[in-house]
């Protein structure tokens, strides 16, 4: 099973710790704006928090957020698993290409992504610097970074091993037995999915994390440390290029909300040429809607 991004384990324990000393059984949690202040992530990390509480049966529902029982031992996360790092830093630098804090072409430094991740410039520059050799950040000659564009043959040659490697998690899924923890990590995914399309067009910006979270979902099942490397590319190349063209964004969002519905639900059902069929489909409006992206930034940075 995939590993929870590092935001949402710190965000879930710091809320966890705030609901056991504040919270008594039977209250509502405090708001959106006051839970993503006490577990220090964005409101879009939040809701996927809460999301989180609602399947581990903490919480009744998602709108009321009431409290069905005391946090336990066991719904923390390992401290172990917090400390600083690389995954910190391309952490916060994933969720700040998704809010648009870093559109295409922007520039940061060091101590800027430093202090974000809560980690060195040294940390930081051994990061950037490793991250670079894929070609998509570029070190500025007087100093800093910046977020680069790629070529067509870039982005296909990667789609394609996206799709080698989703398809072969979608068998994998199809080998696990009923009580495997993927299941449960499933129907919280379905569940995720449905609460945001019933809230679509309002919170249709919420949708590159969910996104995130169910691609790594099918990448983890093959617990191959390549794939699961991989798909930070995949995420940042797909969303990246994608703020090129907001014009069709809240459409865009809605759409593959429900191509994620139709394979998710393929998989509960143990349809696994259903859902490699909906996964052809949605792998085919992803390829489509990249190029799309691609095109628009060029018309743009190369008018006429």
């Amino acid at each position: 099973m995939a590993r929870p991004p590092l935001v949402f384990k710190r965000s879930t324990n710091l809320l966890l710790a705030h609901i056991k000393a504040h919270v008594a059984i039977g209250e509502p949690l405090p708001t959106e704006q006051q839970m993503a202040a006490l577990g220090e992530g964005s409101r879009t990390a939040i809701r996927s928090v809460l999301a989180h509480f609602h399947a581990q049966g903490l919480i009744g529902d998602l709108k009321e957020r009431r409290l069905l029982r005391k946090p336990q031992r066991k719904d923390y996360f390992d401290i172990a698993e917090l400390q600083p790092g690389s995954d910190r830093i391309r952490e916060v630098l994933m969720e700040r290409i998704y809010q648009s804090d870093l559109p295409p072409g922007a520039e940061f430094s060091e101590a800027e992504l430093a202090r974000a991740s809560g980690t060195s410039t040294i940390s930081v520059r051994e990061f950037l610097i490793e991250f670079s050799r894929f070609g998509l950040i570029e070190k500025k000659p007087r100093g800093g970074w910046r977020l680069q564009a790629f070529d067509r043959a870039f982005a296909m040659e990667l789609a394609d091993v996206r799709q080698m490697f989703e398809f072969a998690a979608l068998e994998q899924f199809g080998q696990l037995p009923p009580n495997d923890p993927a299941c449960a990590t499933l129907d919280a995914l379905i569940a995720r999915h449905e609460q945001l399309g019933s809230v679509m067009p309002a919170r249709h910006k919420d949708f590159p994390a969910l996104d995130r979270d169910f691609h790594t979902f099918l990448i983890g099942l093959l617990h191959n440390r390549f794939a699961q490397g991989l798909y930070d590319i995949v995420s940042l190349v797909f969303h990246y290029h994608y703020q090129w063209d907001k014009d069709e964004e809240l459409a865009r969002n809605q759409y593959a909300v429900h191509e994620h519905l139709d394979i998710l639900r393929a998989l509960a059902r143990r349809d696994i040429a259903g859902a490699r069929e909906a996964m052809r489909i949605h792998l085919d409006s992803s390829r489509s809607t990249l190029l799309h992206g691609i095109r628009t930034r060029e018309q743009k940075t190369h008018p006429g």
